[in-house]
């Protein structure tokens, strides 16, 4: 079996880190620089940012702060938010990133999904889903940090961007992001049966044990915190000591 990884998820506004509940209510965190210091020394395995206001610029925004970063740490980084072409990846890229998440851009152009994995590999293409619950175990597909309908299936698109080249799924469960009320196993465990590839599970984490259920009942490959580090409400050795001790195959520092 292998690790199941411990990402630290880092909205981005401008310069600032922030936080919000069901991606509305943005909080200011302050220098993600500063937290992803913090997060790296402390041995979490992987970084996400995500722009998230990268609608406003027309492109993402986070070269400056991805490469600052990535002069300074030694872990996979993954950057996310108004990537819409071959060029913008390789941009992101280019700046430090190993990965780069797509969600609009792929819904409005598919193609985009095998142009990316056919240029930089698909280990570098991640599909960046923003799931919403719209009946008993069914999920649609959401854009615009979960304002924008686009009547897509959860399941079914993810299968789909599989197929055309994409290499790991970013899934946020938008209605329990920031919500503390644990992940979302039912989707997180659909997606994994229907896919082939590692499926990150994003969005709600209150206590320690929902990481376990997300793994054990939903299959998750690897879970993106964000409030639970951000507010210092649990440590990353804290996380990795629970996981370990419920049987959790995770990454040893």
């Amino acid at each position: 079996m292998s690790n199941v990884r411990i990402i630290s998820r880092l909205d981005i506004k401008g310069p600032n880190l922030i936080k919000g509940i069901r991606l509305e209510g943005l909080r200011v965190m302050g220098d993600p620089h500063a937290f992803a210091m913090r997060y790296y020394e402390a041995g979490i395995d992987e970084l996400v940012y995500m722009d998230i206001v990268a609608s406003l610029y027309g492109r993402n925004n986070l070269s400056e702060i991805v490469s600052r970063a990535a002069d300074q740490v030694f872990i996979p980084i993954t950057v996310g938010g108004g990537i819409r072409s071959v060029d913008d990846a390789r941009h992101i890229l280019r700046s430090g990133a190993d990965k780069v998440a797509i969600n609009t851009a792929a819904i409005a152009r598919p193609e985009l999904i095998s142009d990316v994995a056919h240029r930089f590999g698909s280990q570098a293409m991640v599909l960046s889903i923003e799931a919403k619950m719209v009946a008993e175990g069914r999920w649609e597909v959401y854009t615009d940090n979960g304002r924008e309908r686009t009547g897509l299936d959860v399941v079914e698109w993810a299968a789909s961007a599989v197929k055309l080249g994409a290499g790991e799924i970013l899934l946020t469960s938008v209605d329990r992001e920031g919500t503390r009320k644990g992940f979302e196993a039912n989707l997180i465990h659909q997606v994994r049966e229907a896919v082939s590839v590692p499926v990150i599970a994003s969005g709600g984490m209150g206590t320690l044990d929902h990481m376990i259920e997300v793994v054990k009942d939903g299959g998750a490959d690897a879970v993106a915190i964000a409030d639970a580090l951000h507010y210092n409400r649990y440590s990353v050795e804290e996380i990795r000591a629970h996981a370990l001790a419920n049987g959790l195959s995770v990454r040893q520092v």
